[in-house]
């Protein structure tokens, strides 16, 4: 890469961007160092170089803290993006010998990942036998972000992502069901509706899951409680809000692949469907424009929608939701 300043001609090679990367990312030289197979002088005195041969400052460095400038965040920006094109190079000539071949890293969120991977586990490594999964579970504002950074290839999200760099290939809608305590009023309903929701106490899962997002959504709640006793009723994961459930503290909405799930058997917890209109997500495949592998993103993608039960549907393919039907029947 040749960078013009000032009229002269500065290289500045991929081994020096791939140390600001790590610096940036470790806020530590040493770390940083470690984590490129370097000595912490070899690391700290390139980046020094590069610094002085573009004539600006990337990281303010203290006793304490590695700070990096607002020149040095955009530098970081194009490192970043520079980094996956080179990889890419090395993707297309792999590509070229076999489009499915290689690591793919797909972050999911936790509401998802435990209930929809074990059902392609097995498809995959069957039909893309080179395919290398590299799976990730966090909340969605962190995939997001990790997407953003090229720290992962793609994301499984149940949230709409508006940002211009991402593209979105839909997967399937996921109804959700009310789950409630063996005996809860609920048992004896054939169909619960909206209006039965409206004085219930609704389990959420905590800050910065989507699911609590949806359920409220769907039950028509505009705030979580902050005051009483439900206010600290607030789960991490699905499982242990189920435990809640079954111990009677209140109700709460499952999506429809977290009913394969362990606690759907002997927790004291019946689930059902709602018969509420537009109560479900719209699970995605989320990516970057500029991932080069399509391949690879498409045969994952289909594999997903050729192994989901028939609990819920395939996004905007009718012949192929048709054709997955008569093959499970």
């Amino acid at each position: 890469m040749i960078d013009v300043t000032d009229g002269r001609l500065t290289p500045v090679n991929l081994r020096d961007l791939k140390y600001v990367i790590a610096v940036a990312e470790t806020g530590h030289f040493g770390k940083a160092a470690t984590h490129c197979f370097v000595s912490q002088p070899t690391l700290s005195g390139q980046i020094k170089k590069l610094e002085e041969e573009l004539e600006i400052t990337i990281f303010e460095r203290t006793n304490r803290s590695v700070e990096i400038t607002p020149v040095g965040e955009a530098i970081l920006s194009h490192a970043r993006s520079i980094m996956e094109q080179a990889d890419a190079i090395k993707q297309l000539a792999q590509t070229y010998r076999d489009p499915l071949a290689g690591p793919l890293r797909i972050g999911a969120i936790p509401t998802l990942s435990p209930y929809l991977v074990p059902l392609v586990l097995a498809p995959l490594k069957k039909q893309c036998p080179q395919m290398k999964l590299i799976l990730s579970e966090e909340t969605t504002d962190t995939l997001v972000e990790r997407l953003h950074n090229y720290e992962i290839d793609a994301a499984l999200l149940a949230t709409t992502v508006e940002k211009q760099e991402f593209e979105t290939l839909p997967l399937f809608d996921e109804p959700f069901w009310v789950a409630y305590a063996h005996d809860h009023a609920f048992y004896e309903k054939d169909r619960i509706r909206l209006r039965d929701l409206t004085n219930e106490n609704l389990l959420l899962l905590a800050e910065g899951h989507c699911l609590a997002d949806q359920a409220m959504d769907v039950c028509r709640v505009k705030e979580r409680q902050t005051y009483g006793e439900m206010a600290d009723l607030r789960a991490s994961s699905l499982e242990t809000l189920m435990q809640l459930v079954g111990a009677g503290y209140g109700i709460t909405l499952v999506p429809a692949l977290a009913m394969r799930a362990s606690w759907t058997t002997g927790s004291g917890v019946v689930a059902q469907p709602l018969v509420i209109a537009n109560a479900s997500r719209r699970v995605s495949l989320v990516f970057r424009h500029s991932f080069p592998r399509r391949p690879a993103l498409q045969a994952f993608a289909d594999i997903i929608t050729d192994n989901i039960p028939n609990t819920v549907t395939p996004a905007g393919n009718r012949k192929r939701a048709e054709k997955r039907k008569r093959r499970k029947t």
